[in-house]
């Protein structure tokens, strides 16, 4: 297993090293952050660690409402990018560690709000991720994970294109997965809400790194699920331009007290 897991490590930061800087020009990803900031309470007096942060989209905006931000990230280059947006943004309260999401190198209880997103696709133990999530909250504190919430019926066939687009996609929780994580992690007061994210097929391709000779099949298993919708992402064509919607689940628990 530990093997496995250094290959699945050394995949990400294979594959971020190189979408470092286009994942963050991707217009849909720059949607609905601030539904994040809103679900997650985010206030000043909060520490906020953000696991997998990438290069530090959500984390400079939760900096803007919050005390301190911590952002933390296996891939080196996703950090260089976050230093960049951060001076970018002037702000001052942001530290940026480059580090594992599984185990997370902080102690019990060390941040007041721990939050994730578009990470838990990419992690091989999601129930682990979580705990580790909830162990590094002071009680009374929040977690939240906004990721792909994929229909059941769709799930198998939206993570052979994800795996083939992106090799270090492992499987795309379903809303219903996510929904028992969550009530089985031992939070209270869970809640959950839903956004969708708008993708441009041909600018998605550009800032993707699959395996030589796969864009094409991926433009054609894309194009050819036109009017039919076995990949649940609902693709056409607006504009003689091909577009999707990648659905997306944000799911927020509150630590219990003593825990």
């Amino acid at each position: 297993m530990s093997q496995r897991i250094d290959e699945h490590q050394t995949t990400i930061v294979e594959q971020f090293s190189q979408q470092a800087i286009p994942f963050a020009q991707i217009p849909g990803h720059q949607d609905s952050i601030q539904l994040l900031v809103e679900l997650a309470e985010a206030r000043q007096s909060d520490t906020v660690l953000d696991v997998a942060c990438g290069p530090g989209l959500v984390t400079c905006e939760f900096a803007v409402h919050c005390g301190h931000v911590t952002g933390i990230d296996i891939t080196p280059a996703m950090i260089d990018q976050a230093k960049k947006r951060q001076q970018e943004k002037g702000l001052a309260n942001l530290t940026w560690v480059i580090g594992e999401a599984l185990p997370l190198l902080y102690s019990d209880n060390s941040f007041s709000l721990v939050i994730t997103r578009y990470s838990y696709h990419h992690f091989l133990e999601p129930r682990a991720a979580l705990s580790e999530m909830i162990r590094v909250c002071v009680p009374g504190g929040r977690v939240l994970v906004a990721d792909v919430a994929i229909e059941t019926a769709k799930s198998a066939a939206y993570d052979r294109l994800e795996r083939m687009r992106d090799p270090s996609h492992t499987h795309a929780l379903t809303a219903e997965e996510f929904n028992q994580l969550f009530q089985q992690s031992g939070m209270e007061n869970c809640r959950k809400s839903s956004y969708d994210v708008e993708i441009e097929l041909e600018a998605q391709l550009k800032a993707s790194f699959p395996k030589p000779g796969d864009t094409e099949l991926l433009r054609e298993m894309i194009t050819g699920d036109i009017g039919i919708n076995t990949l649940g992402i609902n693709a056409r064509r607006v504009n003689n331009t091909v577009v999707y919607t990648v659905p997306v689940g944000v799911f927020v628990g509150k630590k219990r007290q003593g825990k």
